[in-house]
């Protein structure tokens, strides 16, 4: 299979990293260079804060601009650039393949899903918010839910509400769109209709898997309830939040006060189901936690595979948990990128 690669930040590079060590992968085409990386001497390096290749020079990897894009002869374009998206979903299947977005702006996801029937009719699928939170997020659901024997849970008859928690950043692009999203308007799903309320509202302490642990999270605006939602129609509730600091609070009306980590640390994302199993009320809670840009990078990796295979459930613009019919699967090959899935295992007191 032949794979393009549109923006080589901390995402971008760490996509190009996995598919070159893909042995189902022929090529890699990087398009574009909107974050100051070059290509020297046949290897990968950072300009900048990181120095040095992140993979040994090989011949799987091309690179290209984005005015070749419509020639280079794909099975699938994952865009990393957020101002290169709708370009690429425009393009003809023939032109770009499949795509595959981490990309999370809730407005400019919500745009793309307005192309879901020239999708369909063209035979492509194209996958949206497929990092951590939304991407990791929606499959974490999807494994929660259960499809009647992959899911040691034991899956979910009936599903009344989603909570999404998650933790950290990726590169300085996800940073910023977290430190933005803190000042916005959340929009939730509440019984049968959105409902809005303010960026930084409803404090609420979330336990993640170690090594994160207890931290308050508050509403932002986000995507995963878009994505959520016509995944779970039974839904009375699907609500999202993130992780921060009473000066993250204070600060999102205004300018970053210093330049963003070229890659975050530690973090994670936590999926709270429930509902119920026959007629018993039931919680259940899954989680995973890594670096943002690593997690969202094997998402990325690993949907472009799936997408390339005819593995994705179905054409059309979705978010993962539409697009994903065997989680169990999926969360095996995201293992092979050491990606590890928590489940949450409460007691008596």
């Amino acid at each position: 299979m032949r794979i393009a690669v549109v923006g080589a930040g901390a995402v971008g590079s760490r996509i190009v990293e996995f598919l070159v060590g893909s042995d189902d992968v022929g090529s890699v085409v990087v398009v574009g260079d909107p974050s100051g990386h070059r290509q020297k001497g046949g290897s990968f390096h950072f300009d900048g804060d990181r120095s040095g290749p992140r993979f040994p020079p090989t011949g799987k990897v091309e690179f290209a601009d984005v005015g070749e894009a419509a020639d280079l002869g794909v099975d699938v374009t994952v865009v990393t650039a957020p101002e290169l998206l709708e370009h690429f979903v425009h393009l003809s299947p023939a032109e770009s393949g499949h795509v595959v977005t981490p990309v999370d702006e809730p407005d400019l996801l919500r745009r793309t899903m307005a192309m879901d029937d020239h999708a369909r009719q063209s035979g492509r699928s194209v996958a949206l918010g497929t990092a951590m939170a939304p991407g990791l997020s929606c499959v974490l659901a999807r494994y929660l839910c259960g499809d009647g024997g992959s899911n040691y849970l034991g899956g979910f008859d009936v599903v009344e509400e989603l909570h999404v928690a998650s933790a950290g950043t990726g590169g300085p692009t996800c940073a910023r769109r977290h430190h933005s999203a803190l000042a916005a308007i959340s929009v939730d799903w509440q019984e049968g209709s959105w409902r809005r309320r303010p960026g930084g509202s409803g404090r609420e302490l979330v336990w993640f898997p170690g090594p994160v642990g207890g931290a308050d999270c508050y509403r932002a605006h986000l995507a995963d309830p878009m994505l959520l939602a016509p995944a779970f129609p039974s839904a009375r509730r699907i609500t999202a939040r993130i992780e921060a600091t009473r000066r993250d609070r204070l600060t999102s009306p205004l300018p970053m006060l210093r330049k963003p980590h070229p890659e975050g640390l530690t973090g994670a994302v936590r999926v709270e189901m429930r509902g119920f199993v026959g007629r018993e009320a039931v919680t259940r809670i899954v989680g995973s936690a890594g670096r943002p840009a690593v997690i969202a990078a094997a998402v990325c990796t690993v949907t472009a595979r799936w997408a390339a295979q005819g593995r994705l459930s179905r054409t059309g613009v979705a978010g993962l948990a539409e697009l994903v019919d065997d989680p169990a699967a999926f969360a095996r090959d995201l293992a092979d990128y050491g990606v590890t899935i928590s489940g949450f295992v409460g007691g008596d007191v």
